[in-house]
């Protein structure tokens, strides 16, 4: 297994391989062959950048069997999802920017995050593995009262694409079996939300495969898989962190971005 990160060096992002507290600096892209350069630094002290830059970031709706049947929804027949924009996407330890007060509630959701290695188009599912390359850790923040705040529109875009609402990071993980893993969400350092992958209803081959069929899923691009139980309120100064064991923690302080005039 490979554990692939980013961290800035005088401003651009470096790719390195994370073997225990080190990083192995890589030359050459991610997606076609990197290179160990010998330089070898330690974690400590490194600034991390997001893992890799997507084209586009797609979130997943009731995609937990328990969630689902919990709150009284439907099995859905097919992938239920999203885009969050491109100023949504955010490093490990960046801060998570709460909007106004008067958006009302803000809350946490940790995920999984599927990374794309090769291009998808019209895969079938037997085959989606292939075009896998790893996993990570997401956290598809949401603007919750912004959902159903008008009757004649269900927003998903505006609530979710806000800046700083979808951190991911911090590493990429190879060969990971993403059925035998499970996701926690700490705020200030307790546990919120702690759930097995397993309750996926389209585990991450359905998804690349069924997603393939409606866009085309390109190298970097990142799937969040949905979350289960245990949602909650962001307020500023709170830590939230979202942990998959064999991939890391994401971790992200949290803050007001402005205040209503």
């Amino acid at each position: 297994m490979a554990r692939w990160l980013r961290f800035l060096r005088d401003g651009a992002p470096v790719l390195g391989a994370l073997e225990g507290d080190a990083v192995h600096v890589q030359a050459g892209d991610l997606f076609a062959g990197p290179r160990p350069t010998g330089e070898v630094v330690p974690l400590a002290g490194l600034t991390l950048a997001m893992p890799v830059e997507p084209t586009q970031l797609i979130g997943l709706v009731t995609n937990f069997r328990t969630a689902a049947e919990k709150q009284g929804q439907a099995i859905p027949a097919e992938p239920l999802w999203f885009l969050k924009a491109r100023g949504a996407w955010l490093a490990p330890g960046r801060a998570i920017r709460l909007p106004a007060e008067d958006l009302g509630k803000v809350i946490y959701e940790g995920e999984l995050g599927v990374v794309i290695g090769r291009e998808a188009r019209d895969v079938a599912e037997e085959d989606a593995e292939r075009h896998i390359l790893g996993y990570t850790c997401v956290n598809d923040v949401t603007a919750l009262d912004l959902l159903g705040r008008d009757p004649s529109f269900a927003q998903w875009a505006r609530p979710k694409g806000q800046d700083t609402f979808g951190p991911f990071g911090p590493v990429i993980a190879t060969e990971v079996a993403p059925v035998r893993l499970t996701v926690r969400t700490r705020v200030n350092g307790r546990v919120r939300q702690e759930y097995a992958c397993s309750d996926m209803i389209f585990p991450p081959r359905a998804l690349v495969s069924r997603l393939s069929r409606e866009v085309t899923l390109r190298p970097g691009d990142l799937i969040a898989c949905g979350t289960s139980l245990g949602i909650g309120v962001l307020r500023p100064g709170a830590i939230v962190e979202v942990e998959i064991d064999g991939i890391g923690v994401l971790s992200n302080p949290v803050e007001r971005r402005w205040t209503a005039p």
